[in-house]
């Protein structure tokens, strides 16, 4: 293991306040599984790959299950507002932990935008004529104003909206389910009609399902960088992260096996309207559809705000392990302020460039950010092989490098992800050989 020292997670994290809850933690985690991506991106990976979207969803979250069960028990060991970074810091060397953290945040940031647009897409369905970069501008206020005040104002904010997406999810779930039996008055069971062709678009369909699958897990790892600031960040990692393998089971894996027997695969509505949206007006519940729209538009919302919590996180993090520019890591009132305005701009600048240079610049930043998350697993699954000796250890954690290996074969097979993979790499490289520089330039000062 290397020698290099390292600050300490709660040494790290003492200038940060301990507003979280433990029900502000359980309903982060909770809601950290029903993201944005499950709800708009799902459509894509539907259309592509029919009913064997399910088989698709069911092996990528067992790949997350093994990625958050060893995230979870190196953060409640080390809790720290860094997470896998710091983790990453400790195991491999400051480089690992440059590269992790900062390549994060600029996936965090960027996705701050890409929400924002998203959302104000849906209040200018609403009321047409009214500006889309406003409304964005309006949330990125709202919740900078919001993560600038204390870490509890983010709590309660996340606290509510998770607590939205759960019950919407539940219902449509207790819905779908009688539809599927016929208990549902009103309306005639599809029965399995829309499952005789599972594999519609063959292998390749499937490899497109698992692709986009993959990338609506994503999110997840904010739980671990809230621990550090709540009452007591190792229960409430442990807690969360041991329990977010059934909700991925039901959340993900059961809705989408709902929406593929409720709706035929190939329906243009899938993609237009939202798989959700699509199977609720199957039913013919007045309201159900827009209701669902509301749902989805509290989705992207709640993203928007743990992103810019996330993303304040992580500079802050590395600032206080000597990873970047000082002033970020400026503390008042428990919150590092700078960090926060800081990754709003990022994020309100990412918006700026989708009006302004959407076919160059926006294009290459979002296929930069493509495959950010599967390195941070790598480097989680990495740092966990040196940390860590659980339970089936090194066993689990092998088969969970094996299968982010075999991702990245497909990523690079299919075209449509070909330039993300080597966008990403190009950045992942670029990080790493500054962050190496800076160590060794470090290692020589000190000797």
């Amino acid at each position: 293991m290397p020698s290099t020292t390292v600050t300490t997670p709660q040494e790290s994290a003492a200038s940060l306040s301990h507003g979280l809850k433990q029900r502000h933690l359980s309903m982060i985690a909770l809601g950290g599984v029903i993201g944005a991506g499950l709800f708009v991106g799902s459509g894509a990976g539907i259309a592509a790959a029919g009913p064997s979207i399910v088989l698709a969803y069911t092996l990528s979250g067992l790949l997350v299950m093994l990625v958050m069960r060893m995230l979870g028990e190196m953060s409640a060991a080390h809790p720290s507002s860094g997470s896998f970074s710091a983790h990453a810091e400790r195991a491999i060397g400051p480089w690992a932990g440059f590269t992790a953290g900062w390549s994060f945040w600029v996936l965090l940031c960027t996705a701050v935008g890409l929400e924002g647009i998203g959302a104000a897409k849906i209040v200018t369905g609403w009321l047409p004529g009214t500006p889309e970069w406003a409304w964005v501008a309006l949330f990125m206020l709202v919740f900078c104003v919001t993560n600038l005040a204390a870490v509890k104002n983010f709590g309660e904010f996340e606290f509510w909206f998770a607590a939205l997406k759960v019950g919407a999810i539940g219902l449509f779930l207790v819905l779908g389910v009688l539809a599927i039996a016929g208990l549902l008055p009103g309306t005639d069971s599809p029965g399995t009609a829309h499952l005789t062709e599972f594999f519609p678009g063959g292998g390749e369909g499937l490899v497109v399902g698992l692709l986009a699958s993959v990338f609506a897990y994503g999110g997840l790892e904010t739980v671990t960088i809230a621990a550090a600031e709540s009452e007591d960040p190792v229960r409430g990692v442990t807690s969360a992260v041991r329990t977010a393998m059934w909700r991925i089971g039901l959340f993900y894996i059961g809705s989408m096996a709902v929406i593929v027997t409720l709706v035929p695969w190939d329906s243009e509505a899938v993609v237009e309207k939202g798989p959700y949206v699509a199977a609720l007006d199957s039913l013919g519940i007045p309201g159900a559809g827009q209701l669902m729209n509301v749902v989805v538009l509290v989705a992207l919302l709640s993203a928007m705000n743990a992103n810019v919590y996330g993303s304040s996180r992580i500079a802050y993090s590395l600032v206080e392990r000597g990873l970047g520019p000082k002033a970020l890591g400026r503390v008042s009132g428990g919150v590092p302020r700078i960090a926060v305005l800081v990754s709003c701009g990022f994020g309100f600048g990412c918006v700026g460039l989708s009006y302004w240079r959407p076919d160059d610049v926006f294009s290459w930043l979002l296929n930069m950010i493509g495959a950010v998350v599967l390195v941070v697993w790598i480097i989680v699954a990495v740092s966990h092989l040196r940390l860590r000796r659980s339970r089936a250890f090194p066993v689990l954690t092998w088969v969970a490098l094996a299968g982010m290996a075999a991702i990245l074969v497909l990523m690079a097979r299919e075209p449509g992800t070909r330039v993300q993979l080597y966008a990403t790499g190009a950045m992942t490289l670029v990080l790493a050989g500054v962050g190496y520089a800076r160590q060794r330039a470090l290692s020589v000062a000190n000797v």
